[in-house]
């Protein structure tokens, strides 16, 4: 019998091959009871929380527009406000509708107004205050197709209408072109924007002339390429801004700013292009 053999054959026969087995089982984990207390699936008290929410169907044109009210359980849903419309859709009501894709903001798809404020559904919160009732409108001063889906026609004319892709007739003999890290550095804070459209139906100068004013969201792209080193056209760019409407409706009333919920600054880009255009 080999050496090996040997050792195995005596440390079966004082027993410590049991000792080292038994020892591994103590190392692992128990199973806890379903309704242990403080385990995620221990039973709590309802939490019932109203919600609000703007219903209109256009094929149903004799209903006006109104509020529908859905009580949910807090403790049975996520804690983001998607989380509850989609809950309502799938348990409560399936005719209710709205846009959602990502779930983690970066889509934009879900942007609705919330309590008063412009977000995306999905980064905001539900407010667990059970007397507070929590009321959800479609994004406002556009027109609606169905209950929280607004059209966003105009608002992505406009967007192409800036072209937002790099414009240079001088493209490198080789490679890609190449940018210093001080000019990419110019970019940050605006090629972030998921053209979610808050800050332009937040705009009250957007209300008033969104057929004409670009809005904060186009106009802060459109400086995104103007402060392009890598663009040519920059002057070309300013050029088509030049009049009464495009920019100038802008009064530097921040709700833009305000109401991002990428925590971006359109205002600011706003305010660049003006002063640019102002000292040429």
């Amino acid at each position: 019998m080999s050496l090996a053999r040997s050792l195995l054959a005596s440390q079966c026969r004082n027993g410590l091959s049991r000792g080292i087995a038994t020892s591994a089982k103590r190392a692992l984990a128990t199973p806890v009871p379903e309704n242990a207390p403080g385990t995620a699936n221990q039973t709590k008290p309802p939490l019932m929380k109203e919600f609000k929410i703007y219903r209109w169907n256009p094929d149903e044109p004799e209903k006006k527009p109104h509020l529908e009210s859905y009580n949910i359980d807090l403790n049975q849903t996520g804690p983001m406000i998607l989380d509850a419309i989609i809950k309502i859709k799938n348990e409560m009501d399936p005719t209710l509708t709205f846009r959602r894709s990502c779930r983690e903001g970066i889509c934009g798809s879900c942007a609705m107004n919330i309590d008063g404020q412009n977000t995306l559904a999905c980064l905001c919160r539900i407010d667990r205050d059970q007397s507070q009732v929590t009321k959800i409108y479609p994004l406002p001063h556009m027109y609606v197709v169905k209950d929280l889906v607004p059209d966003l026609t105009l608002f992505f004319k406009q967007y192409k209408s800036i072209e937002p892709y790099l414009k240079n007739d001088n493209p490198p003999e080789k490679g890609e072109y190449l940018q210093s890290q001080e000019d990419r550095k110019k970019l940050d804070g605006m090629y972030e924007c998921i053209l979610c459209a808050c800050c332009s139906t937040a705009c009250p100068s957007y209300w008033w002339n969104q057929d004409v004013y670009l809005g904060p969201a186009a106009l802060m792209h459109a400086y995104r390429w103007i402060a392009d080193s890598r663009d040519s056209y920059a002057a070309d760019r300013k050029e088509k801004l030049q009049n009464t409407f495009s920019l100038y409706r802008c009064h530097t009333i921040l709700n833009c700013t305000r109401t991002c919920p990428k925590g971006l600054e359109p205002a600011t880009a706003i305010a660049k292009i003006k002063l640019e255009m102002a000292t040429e």
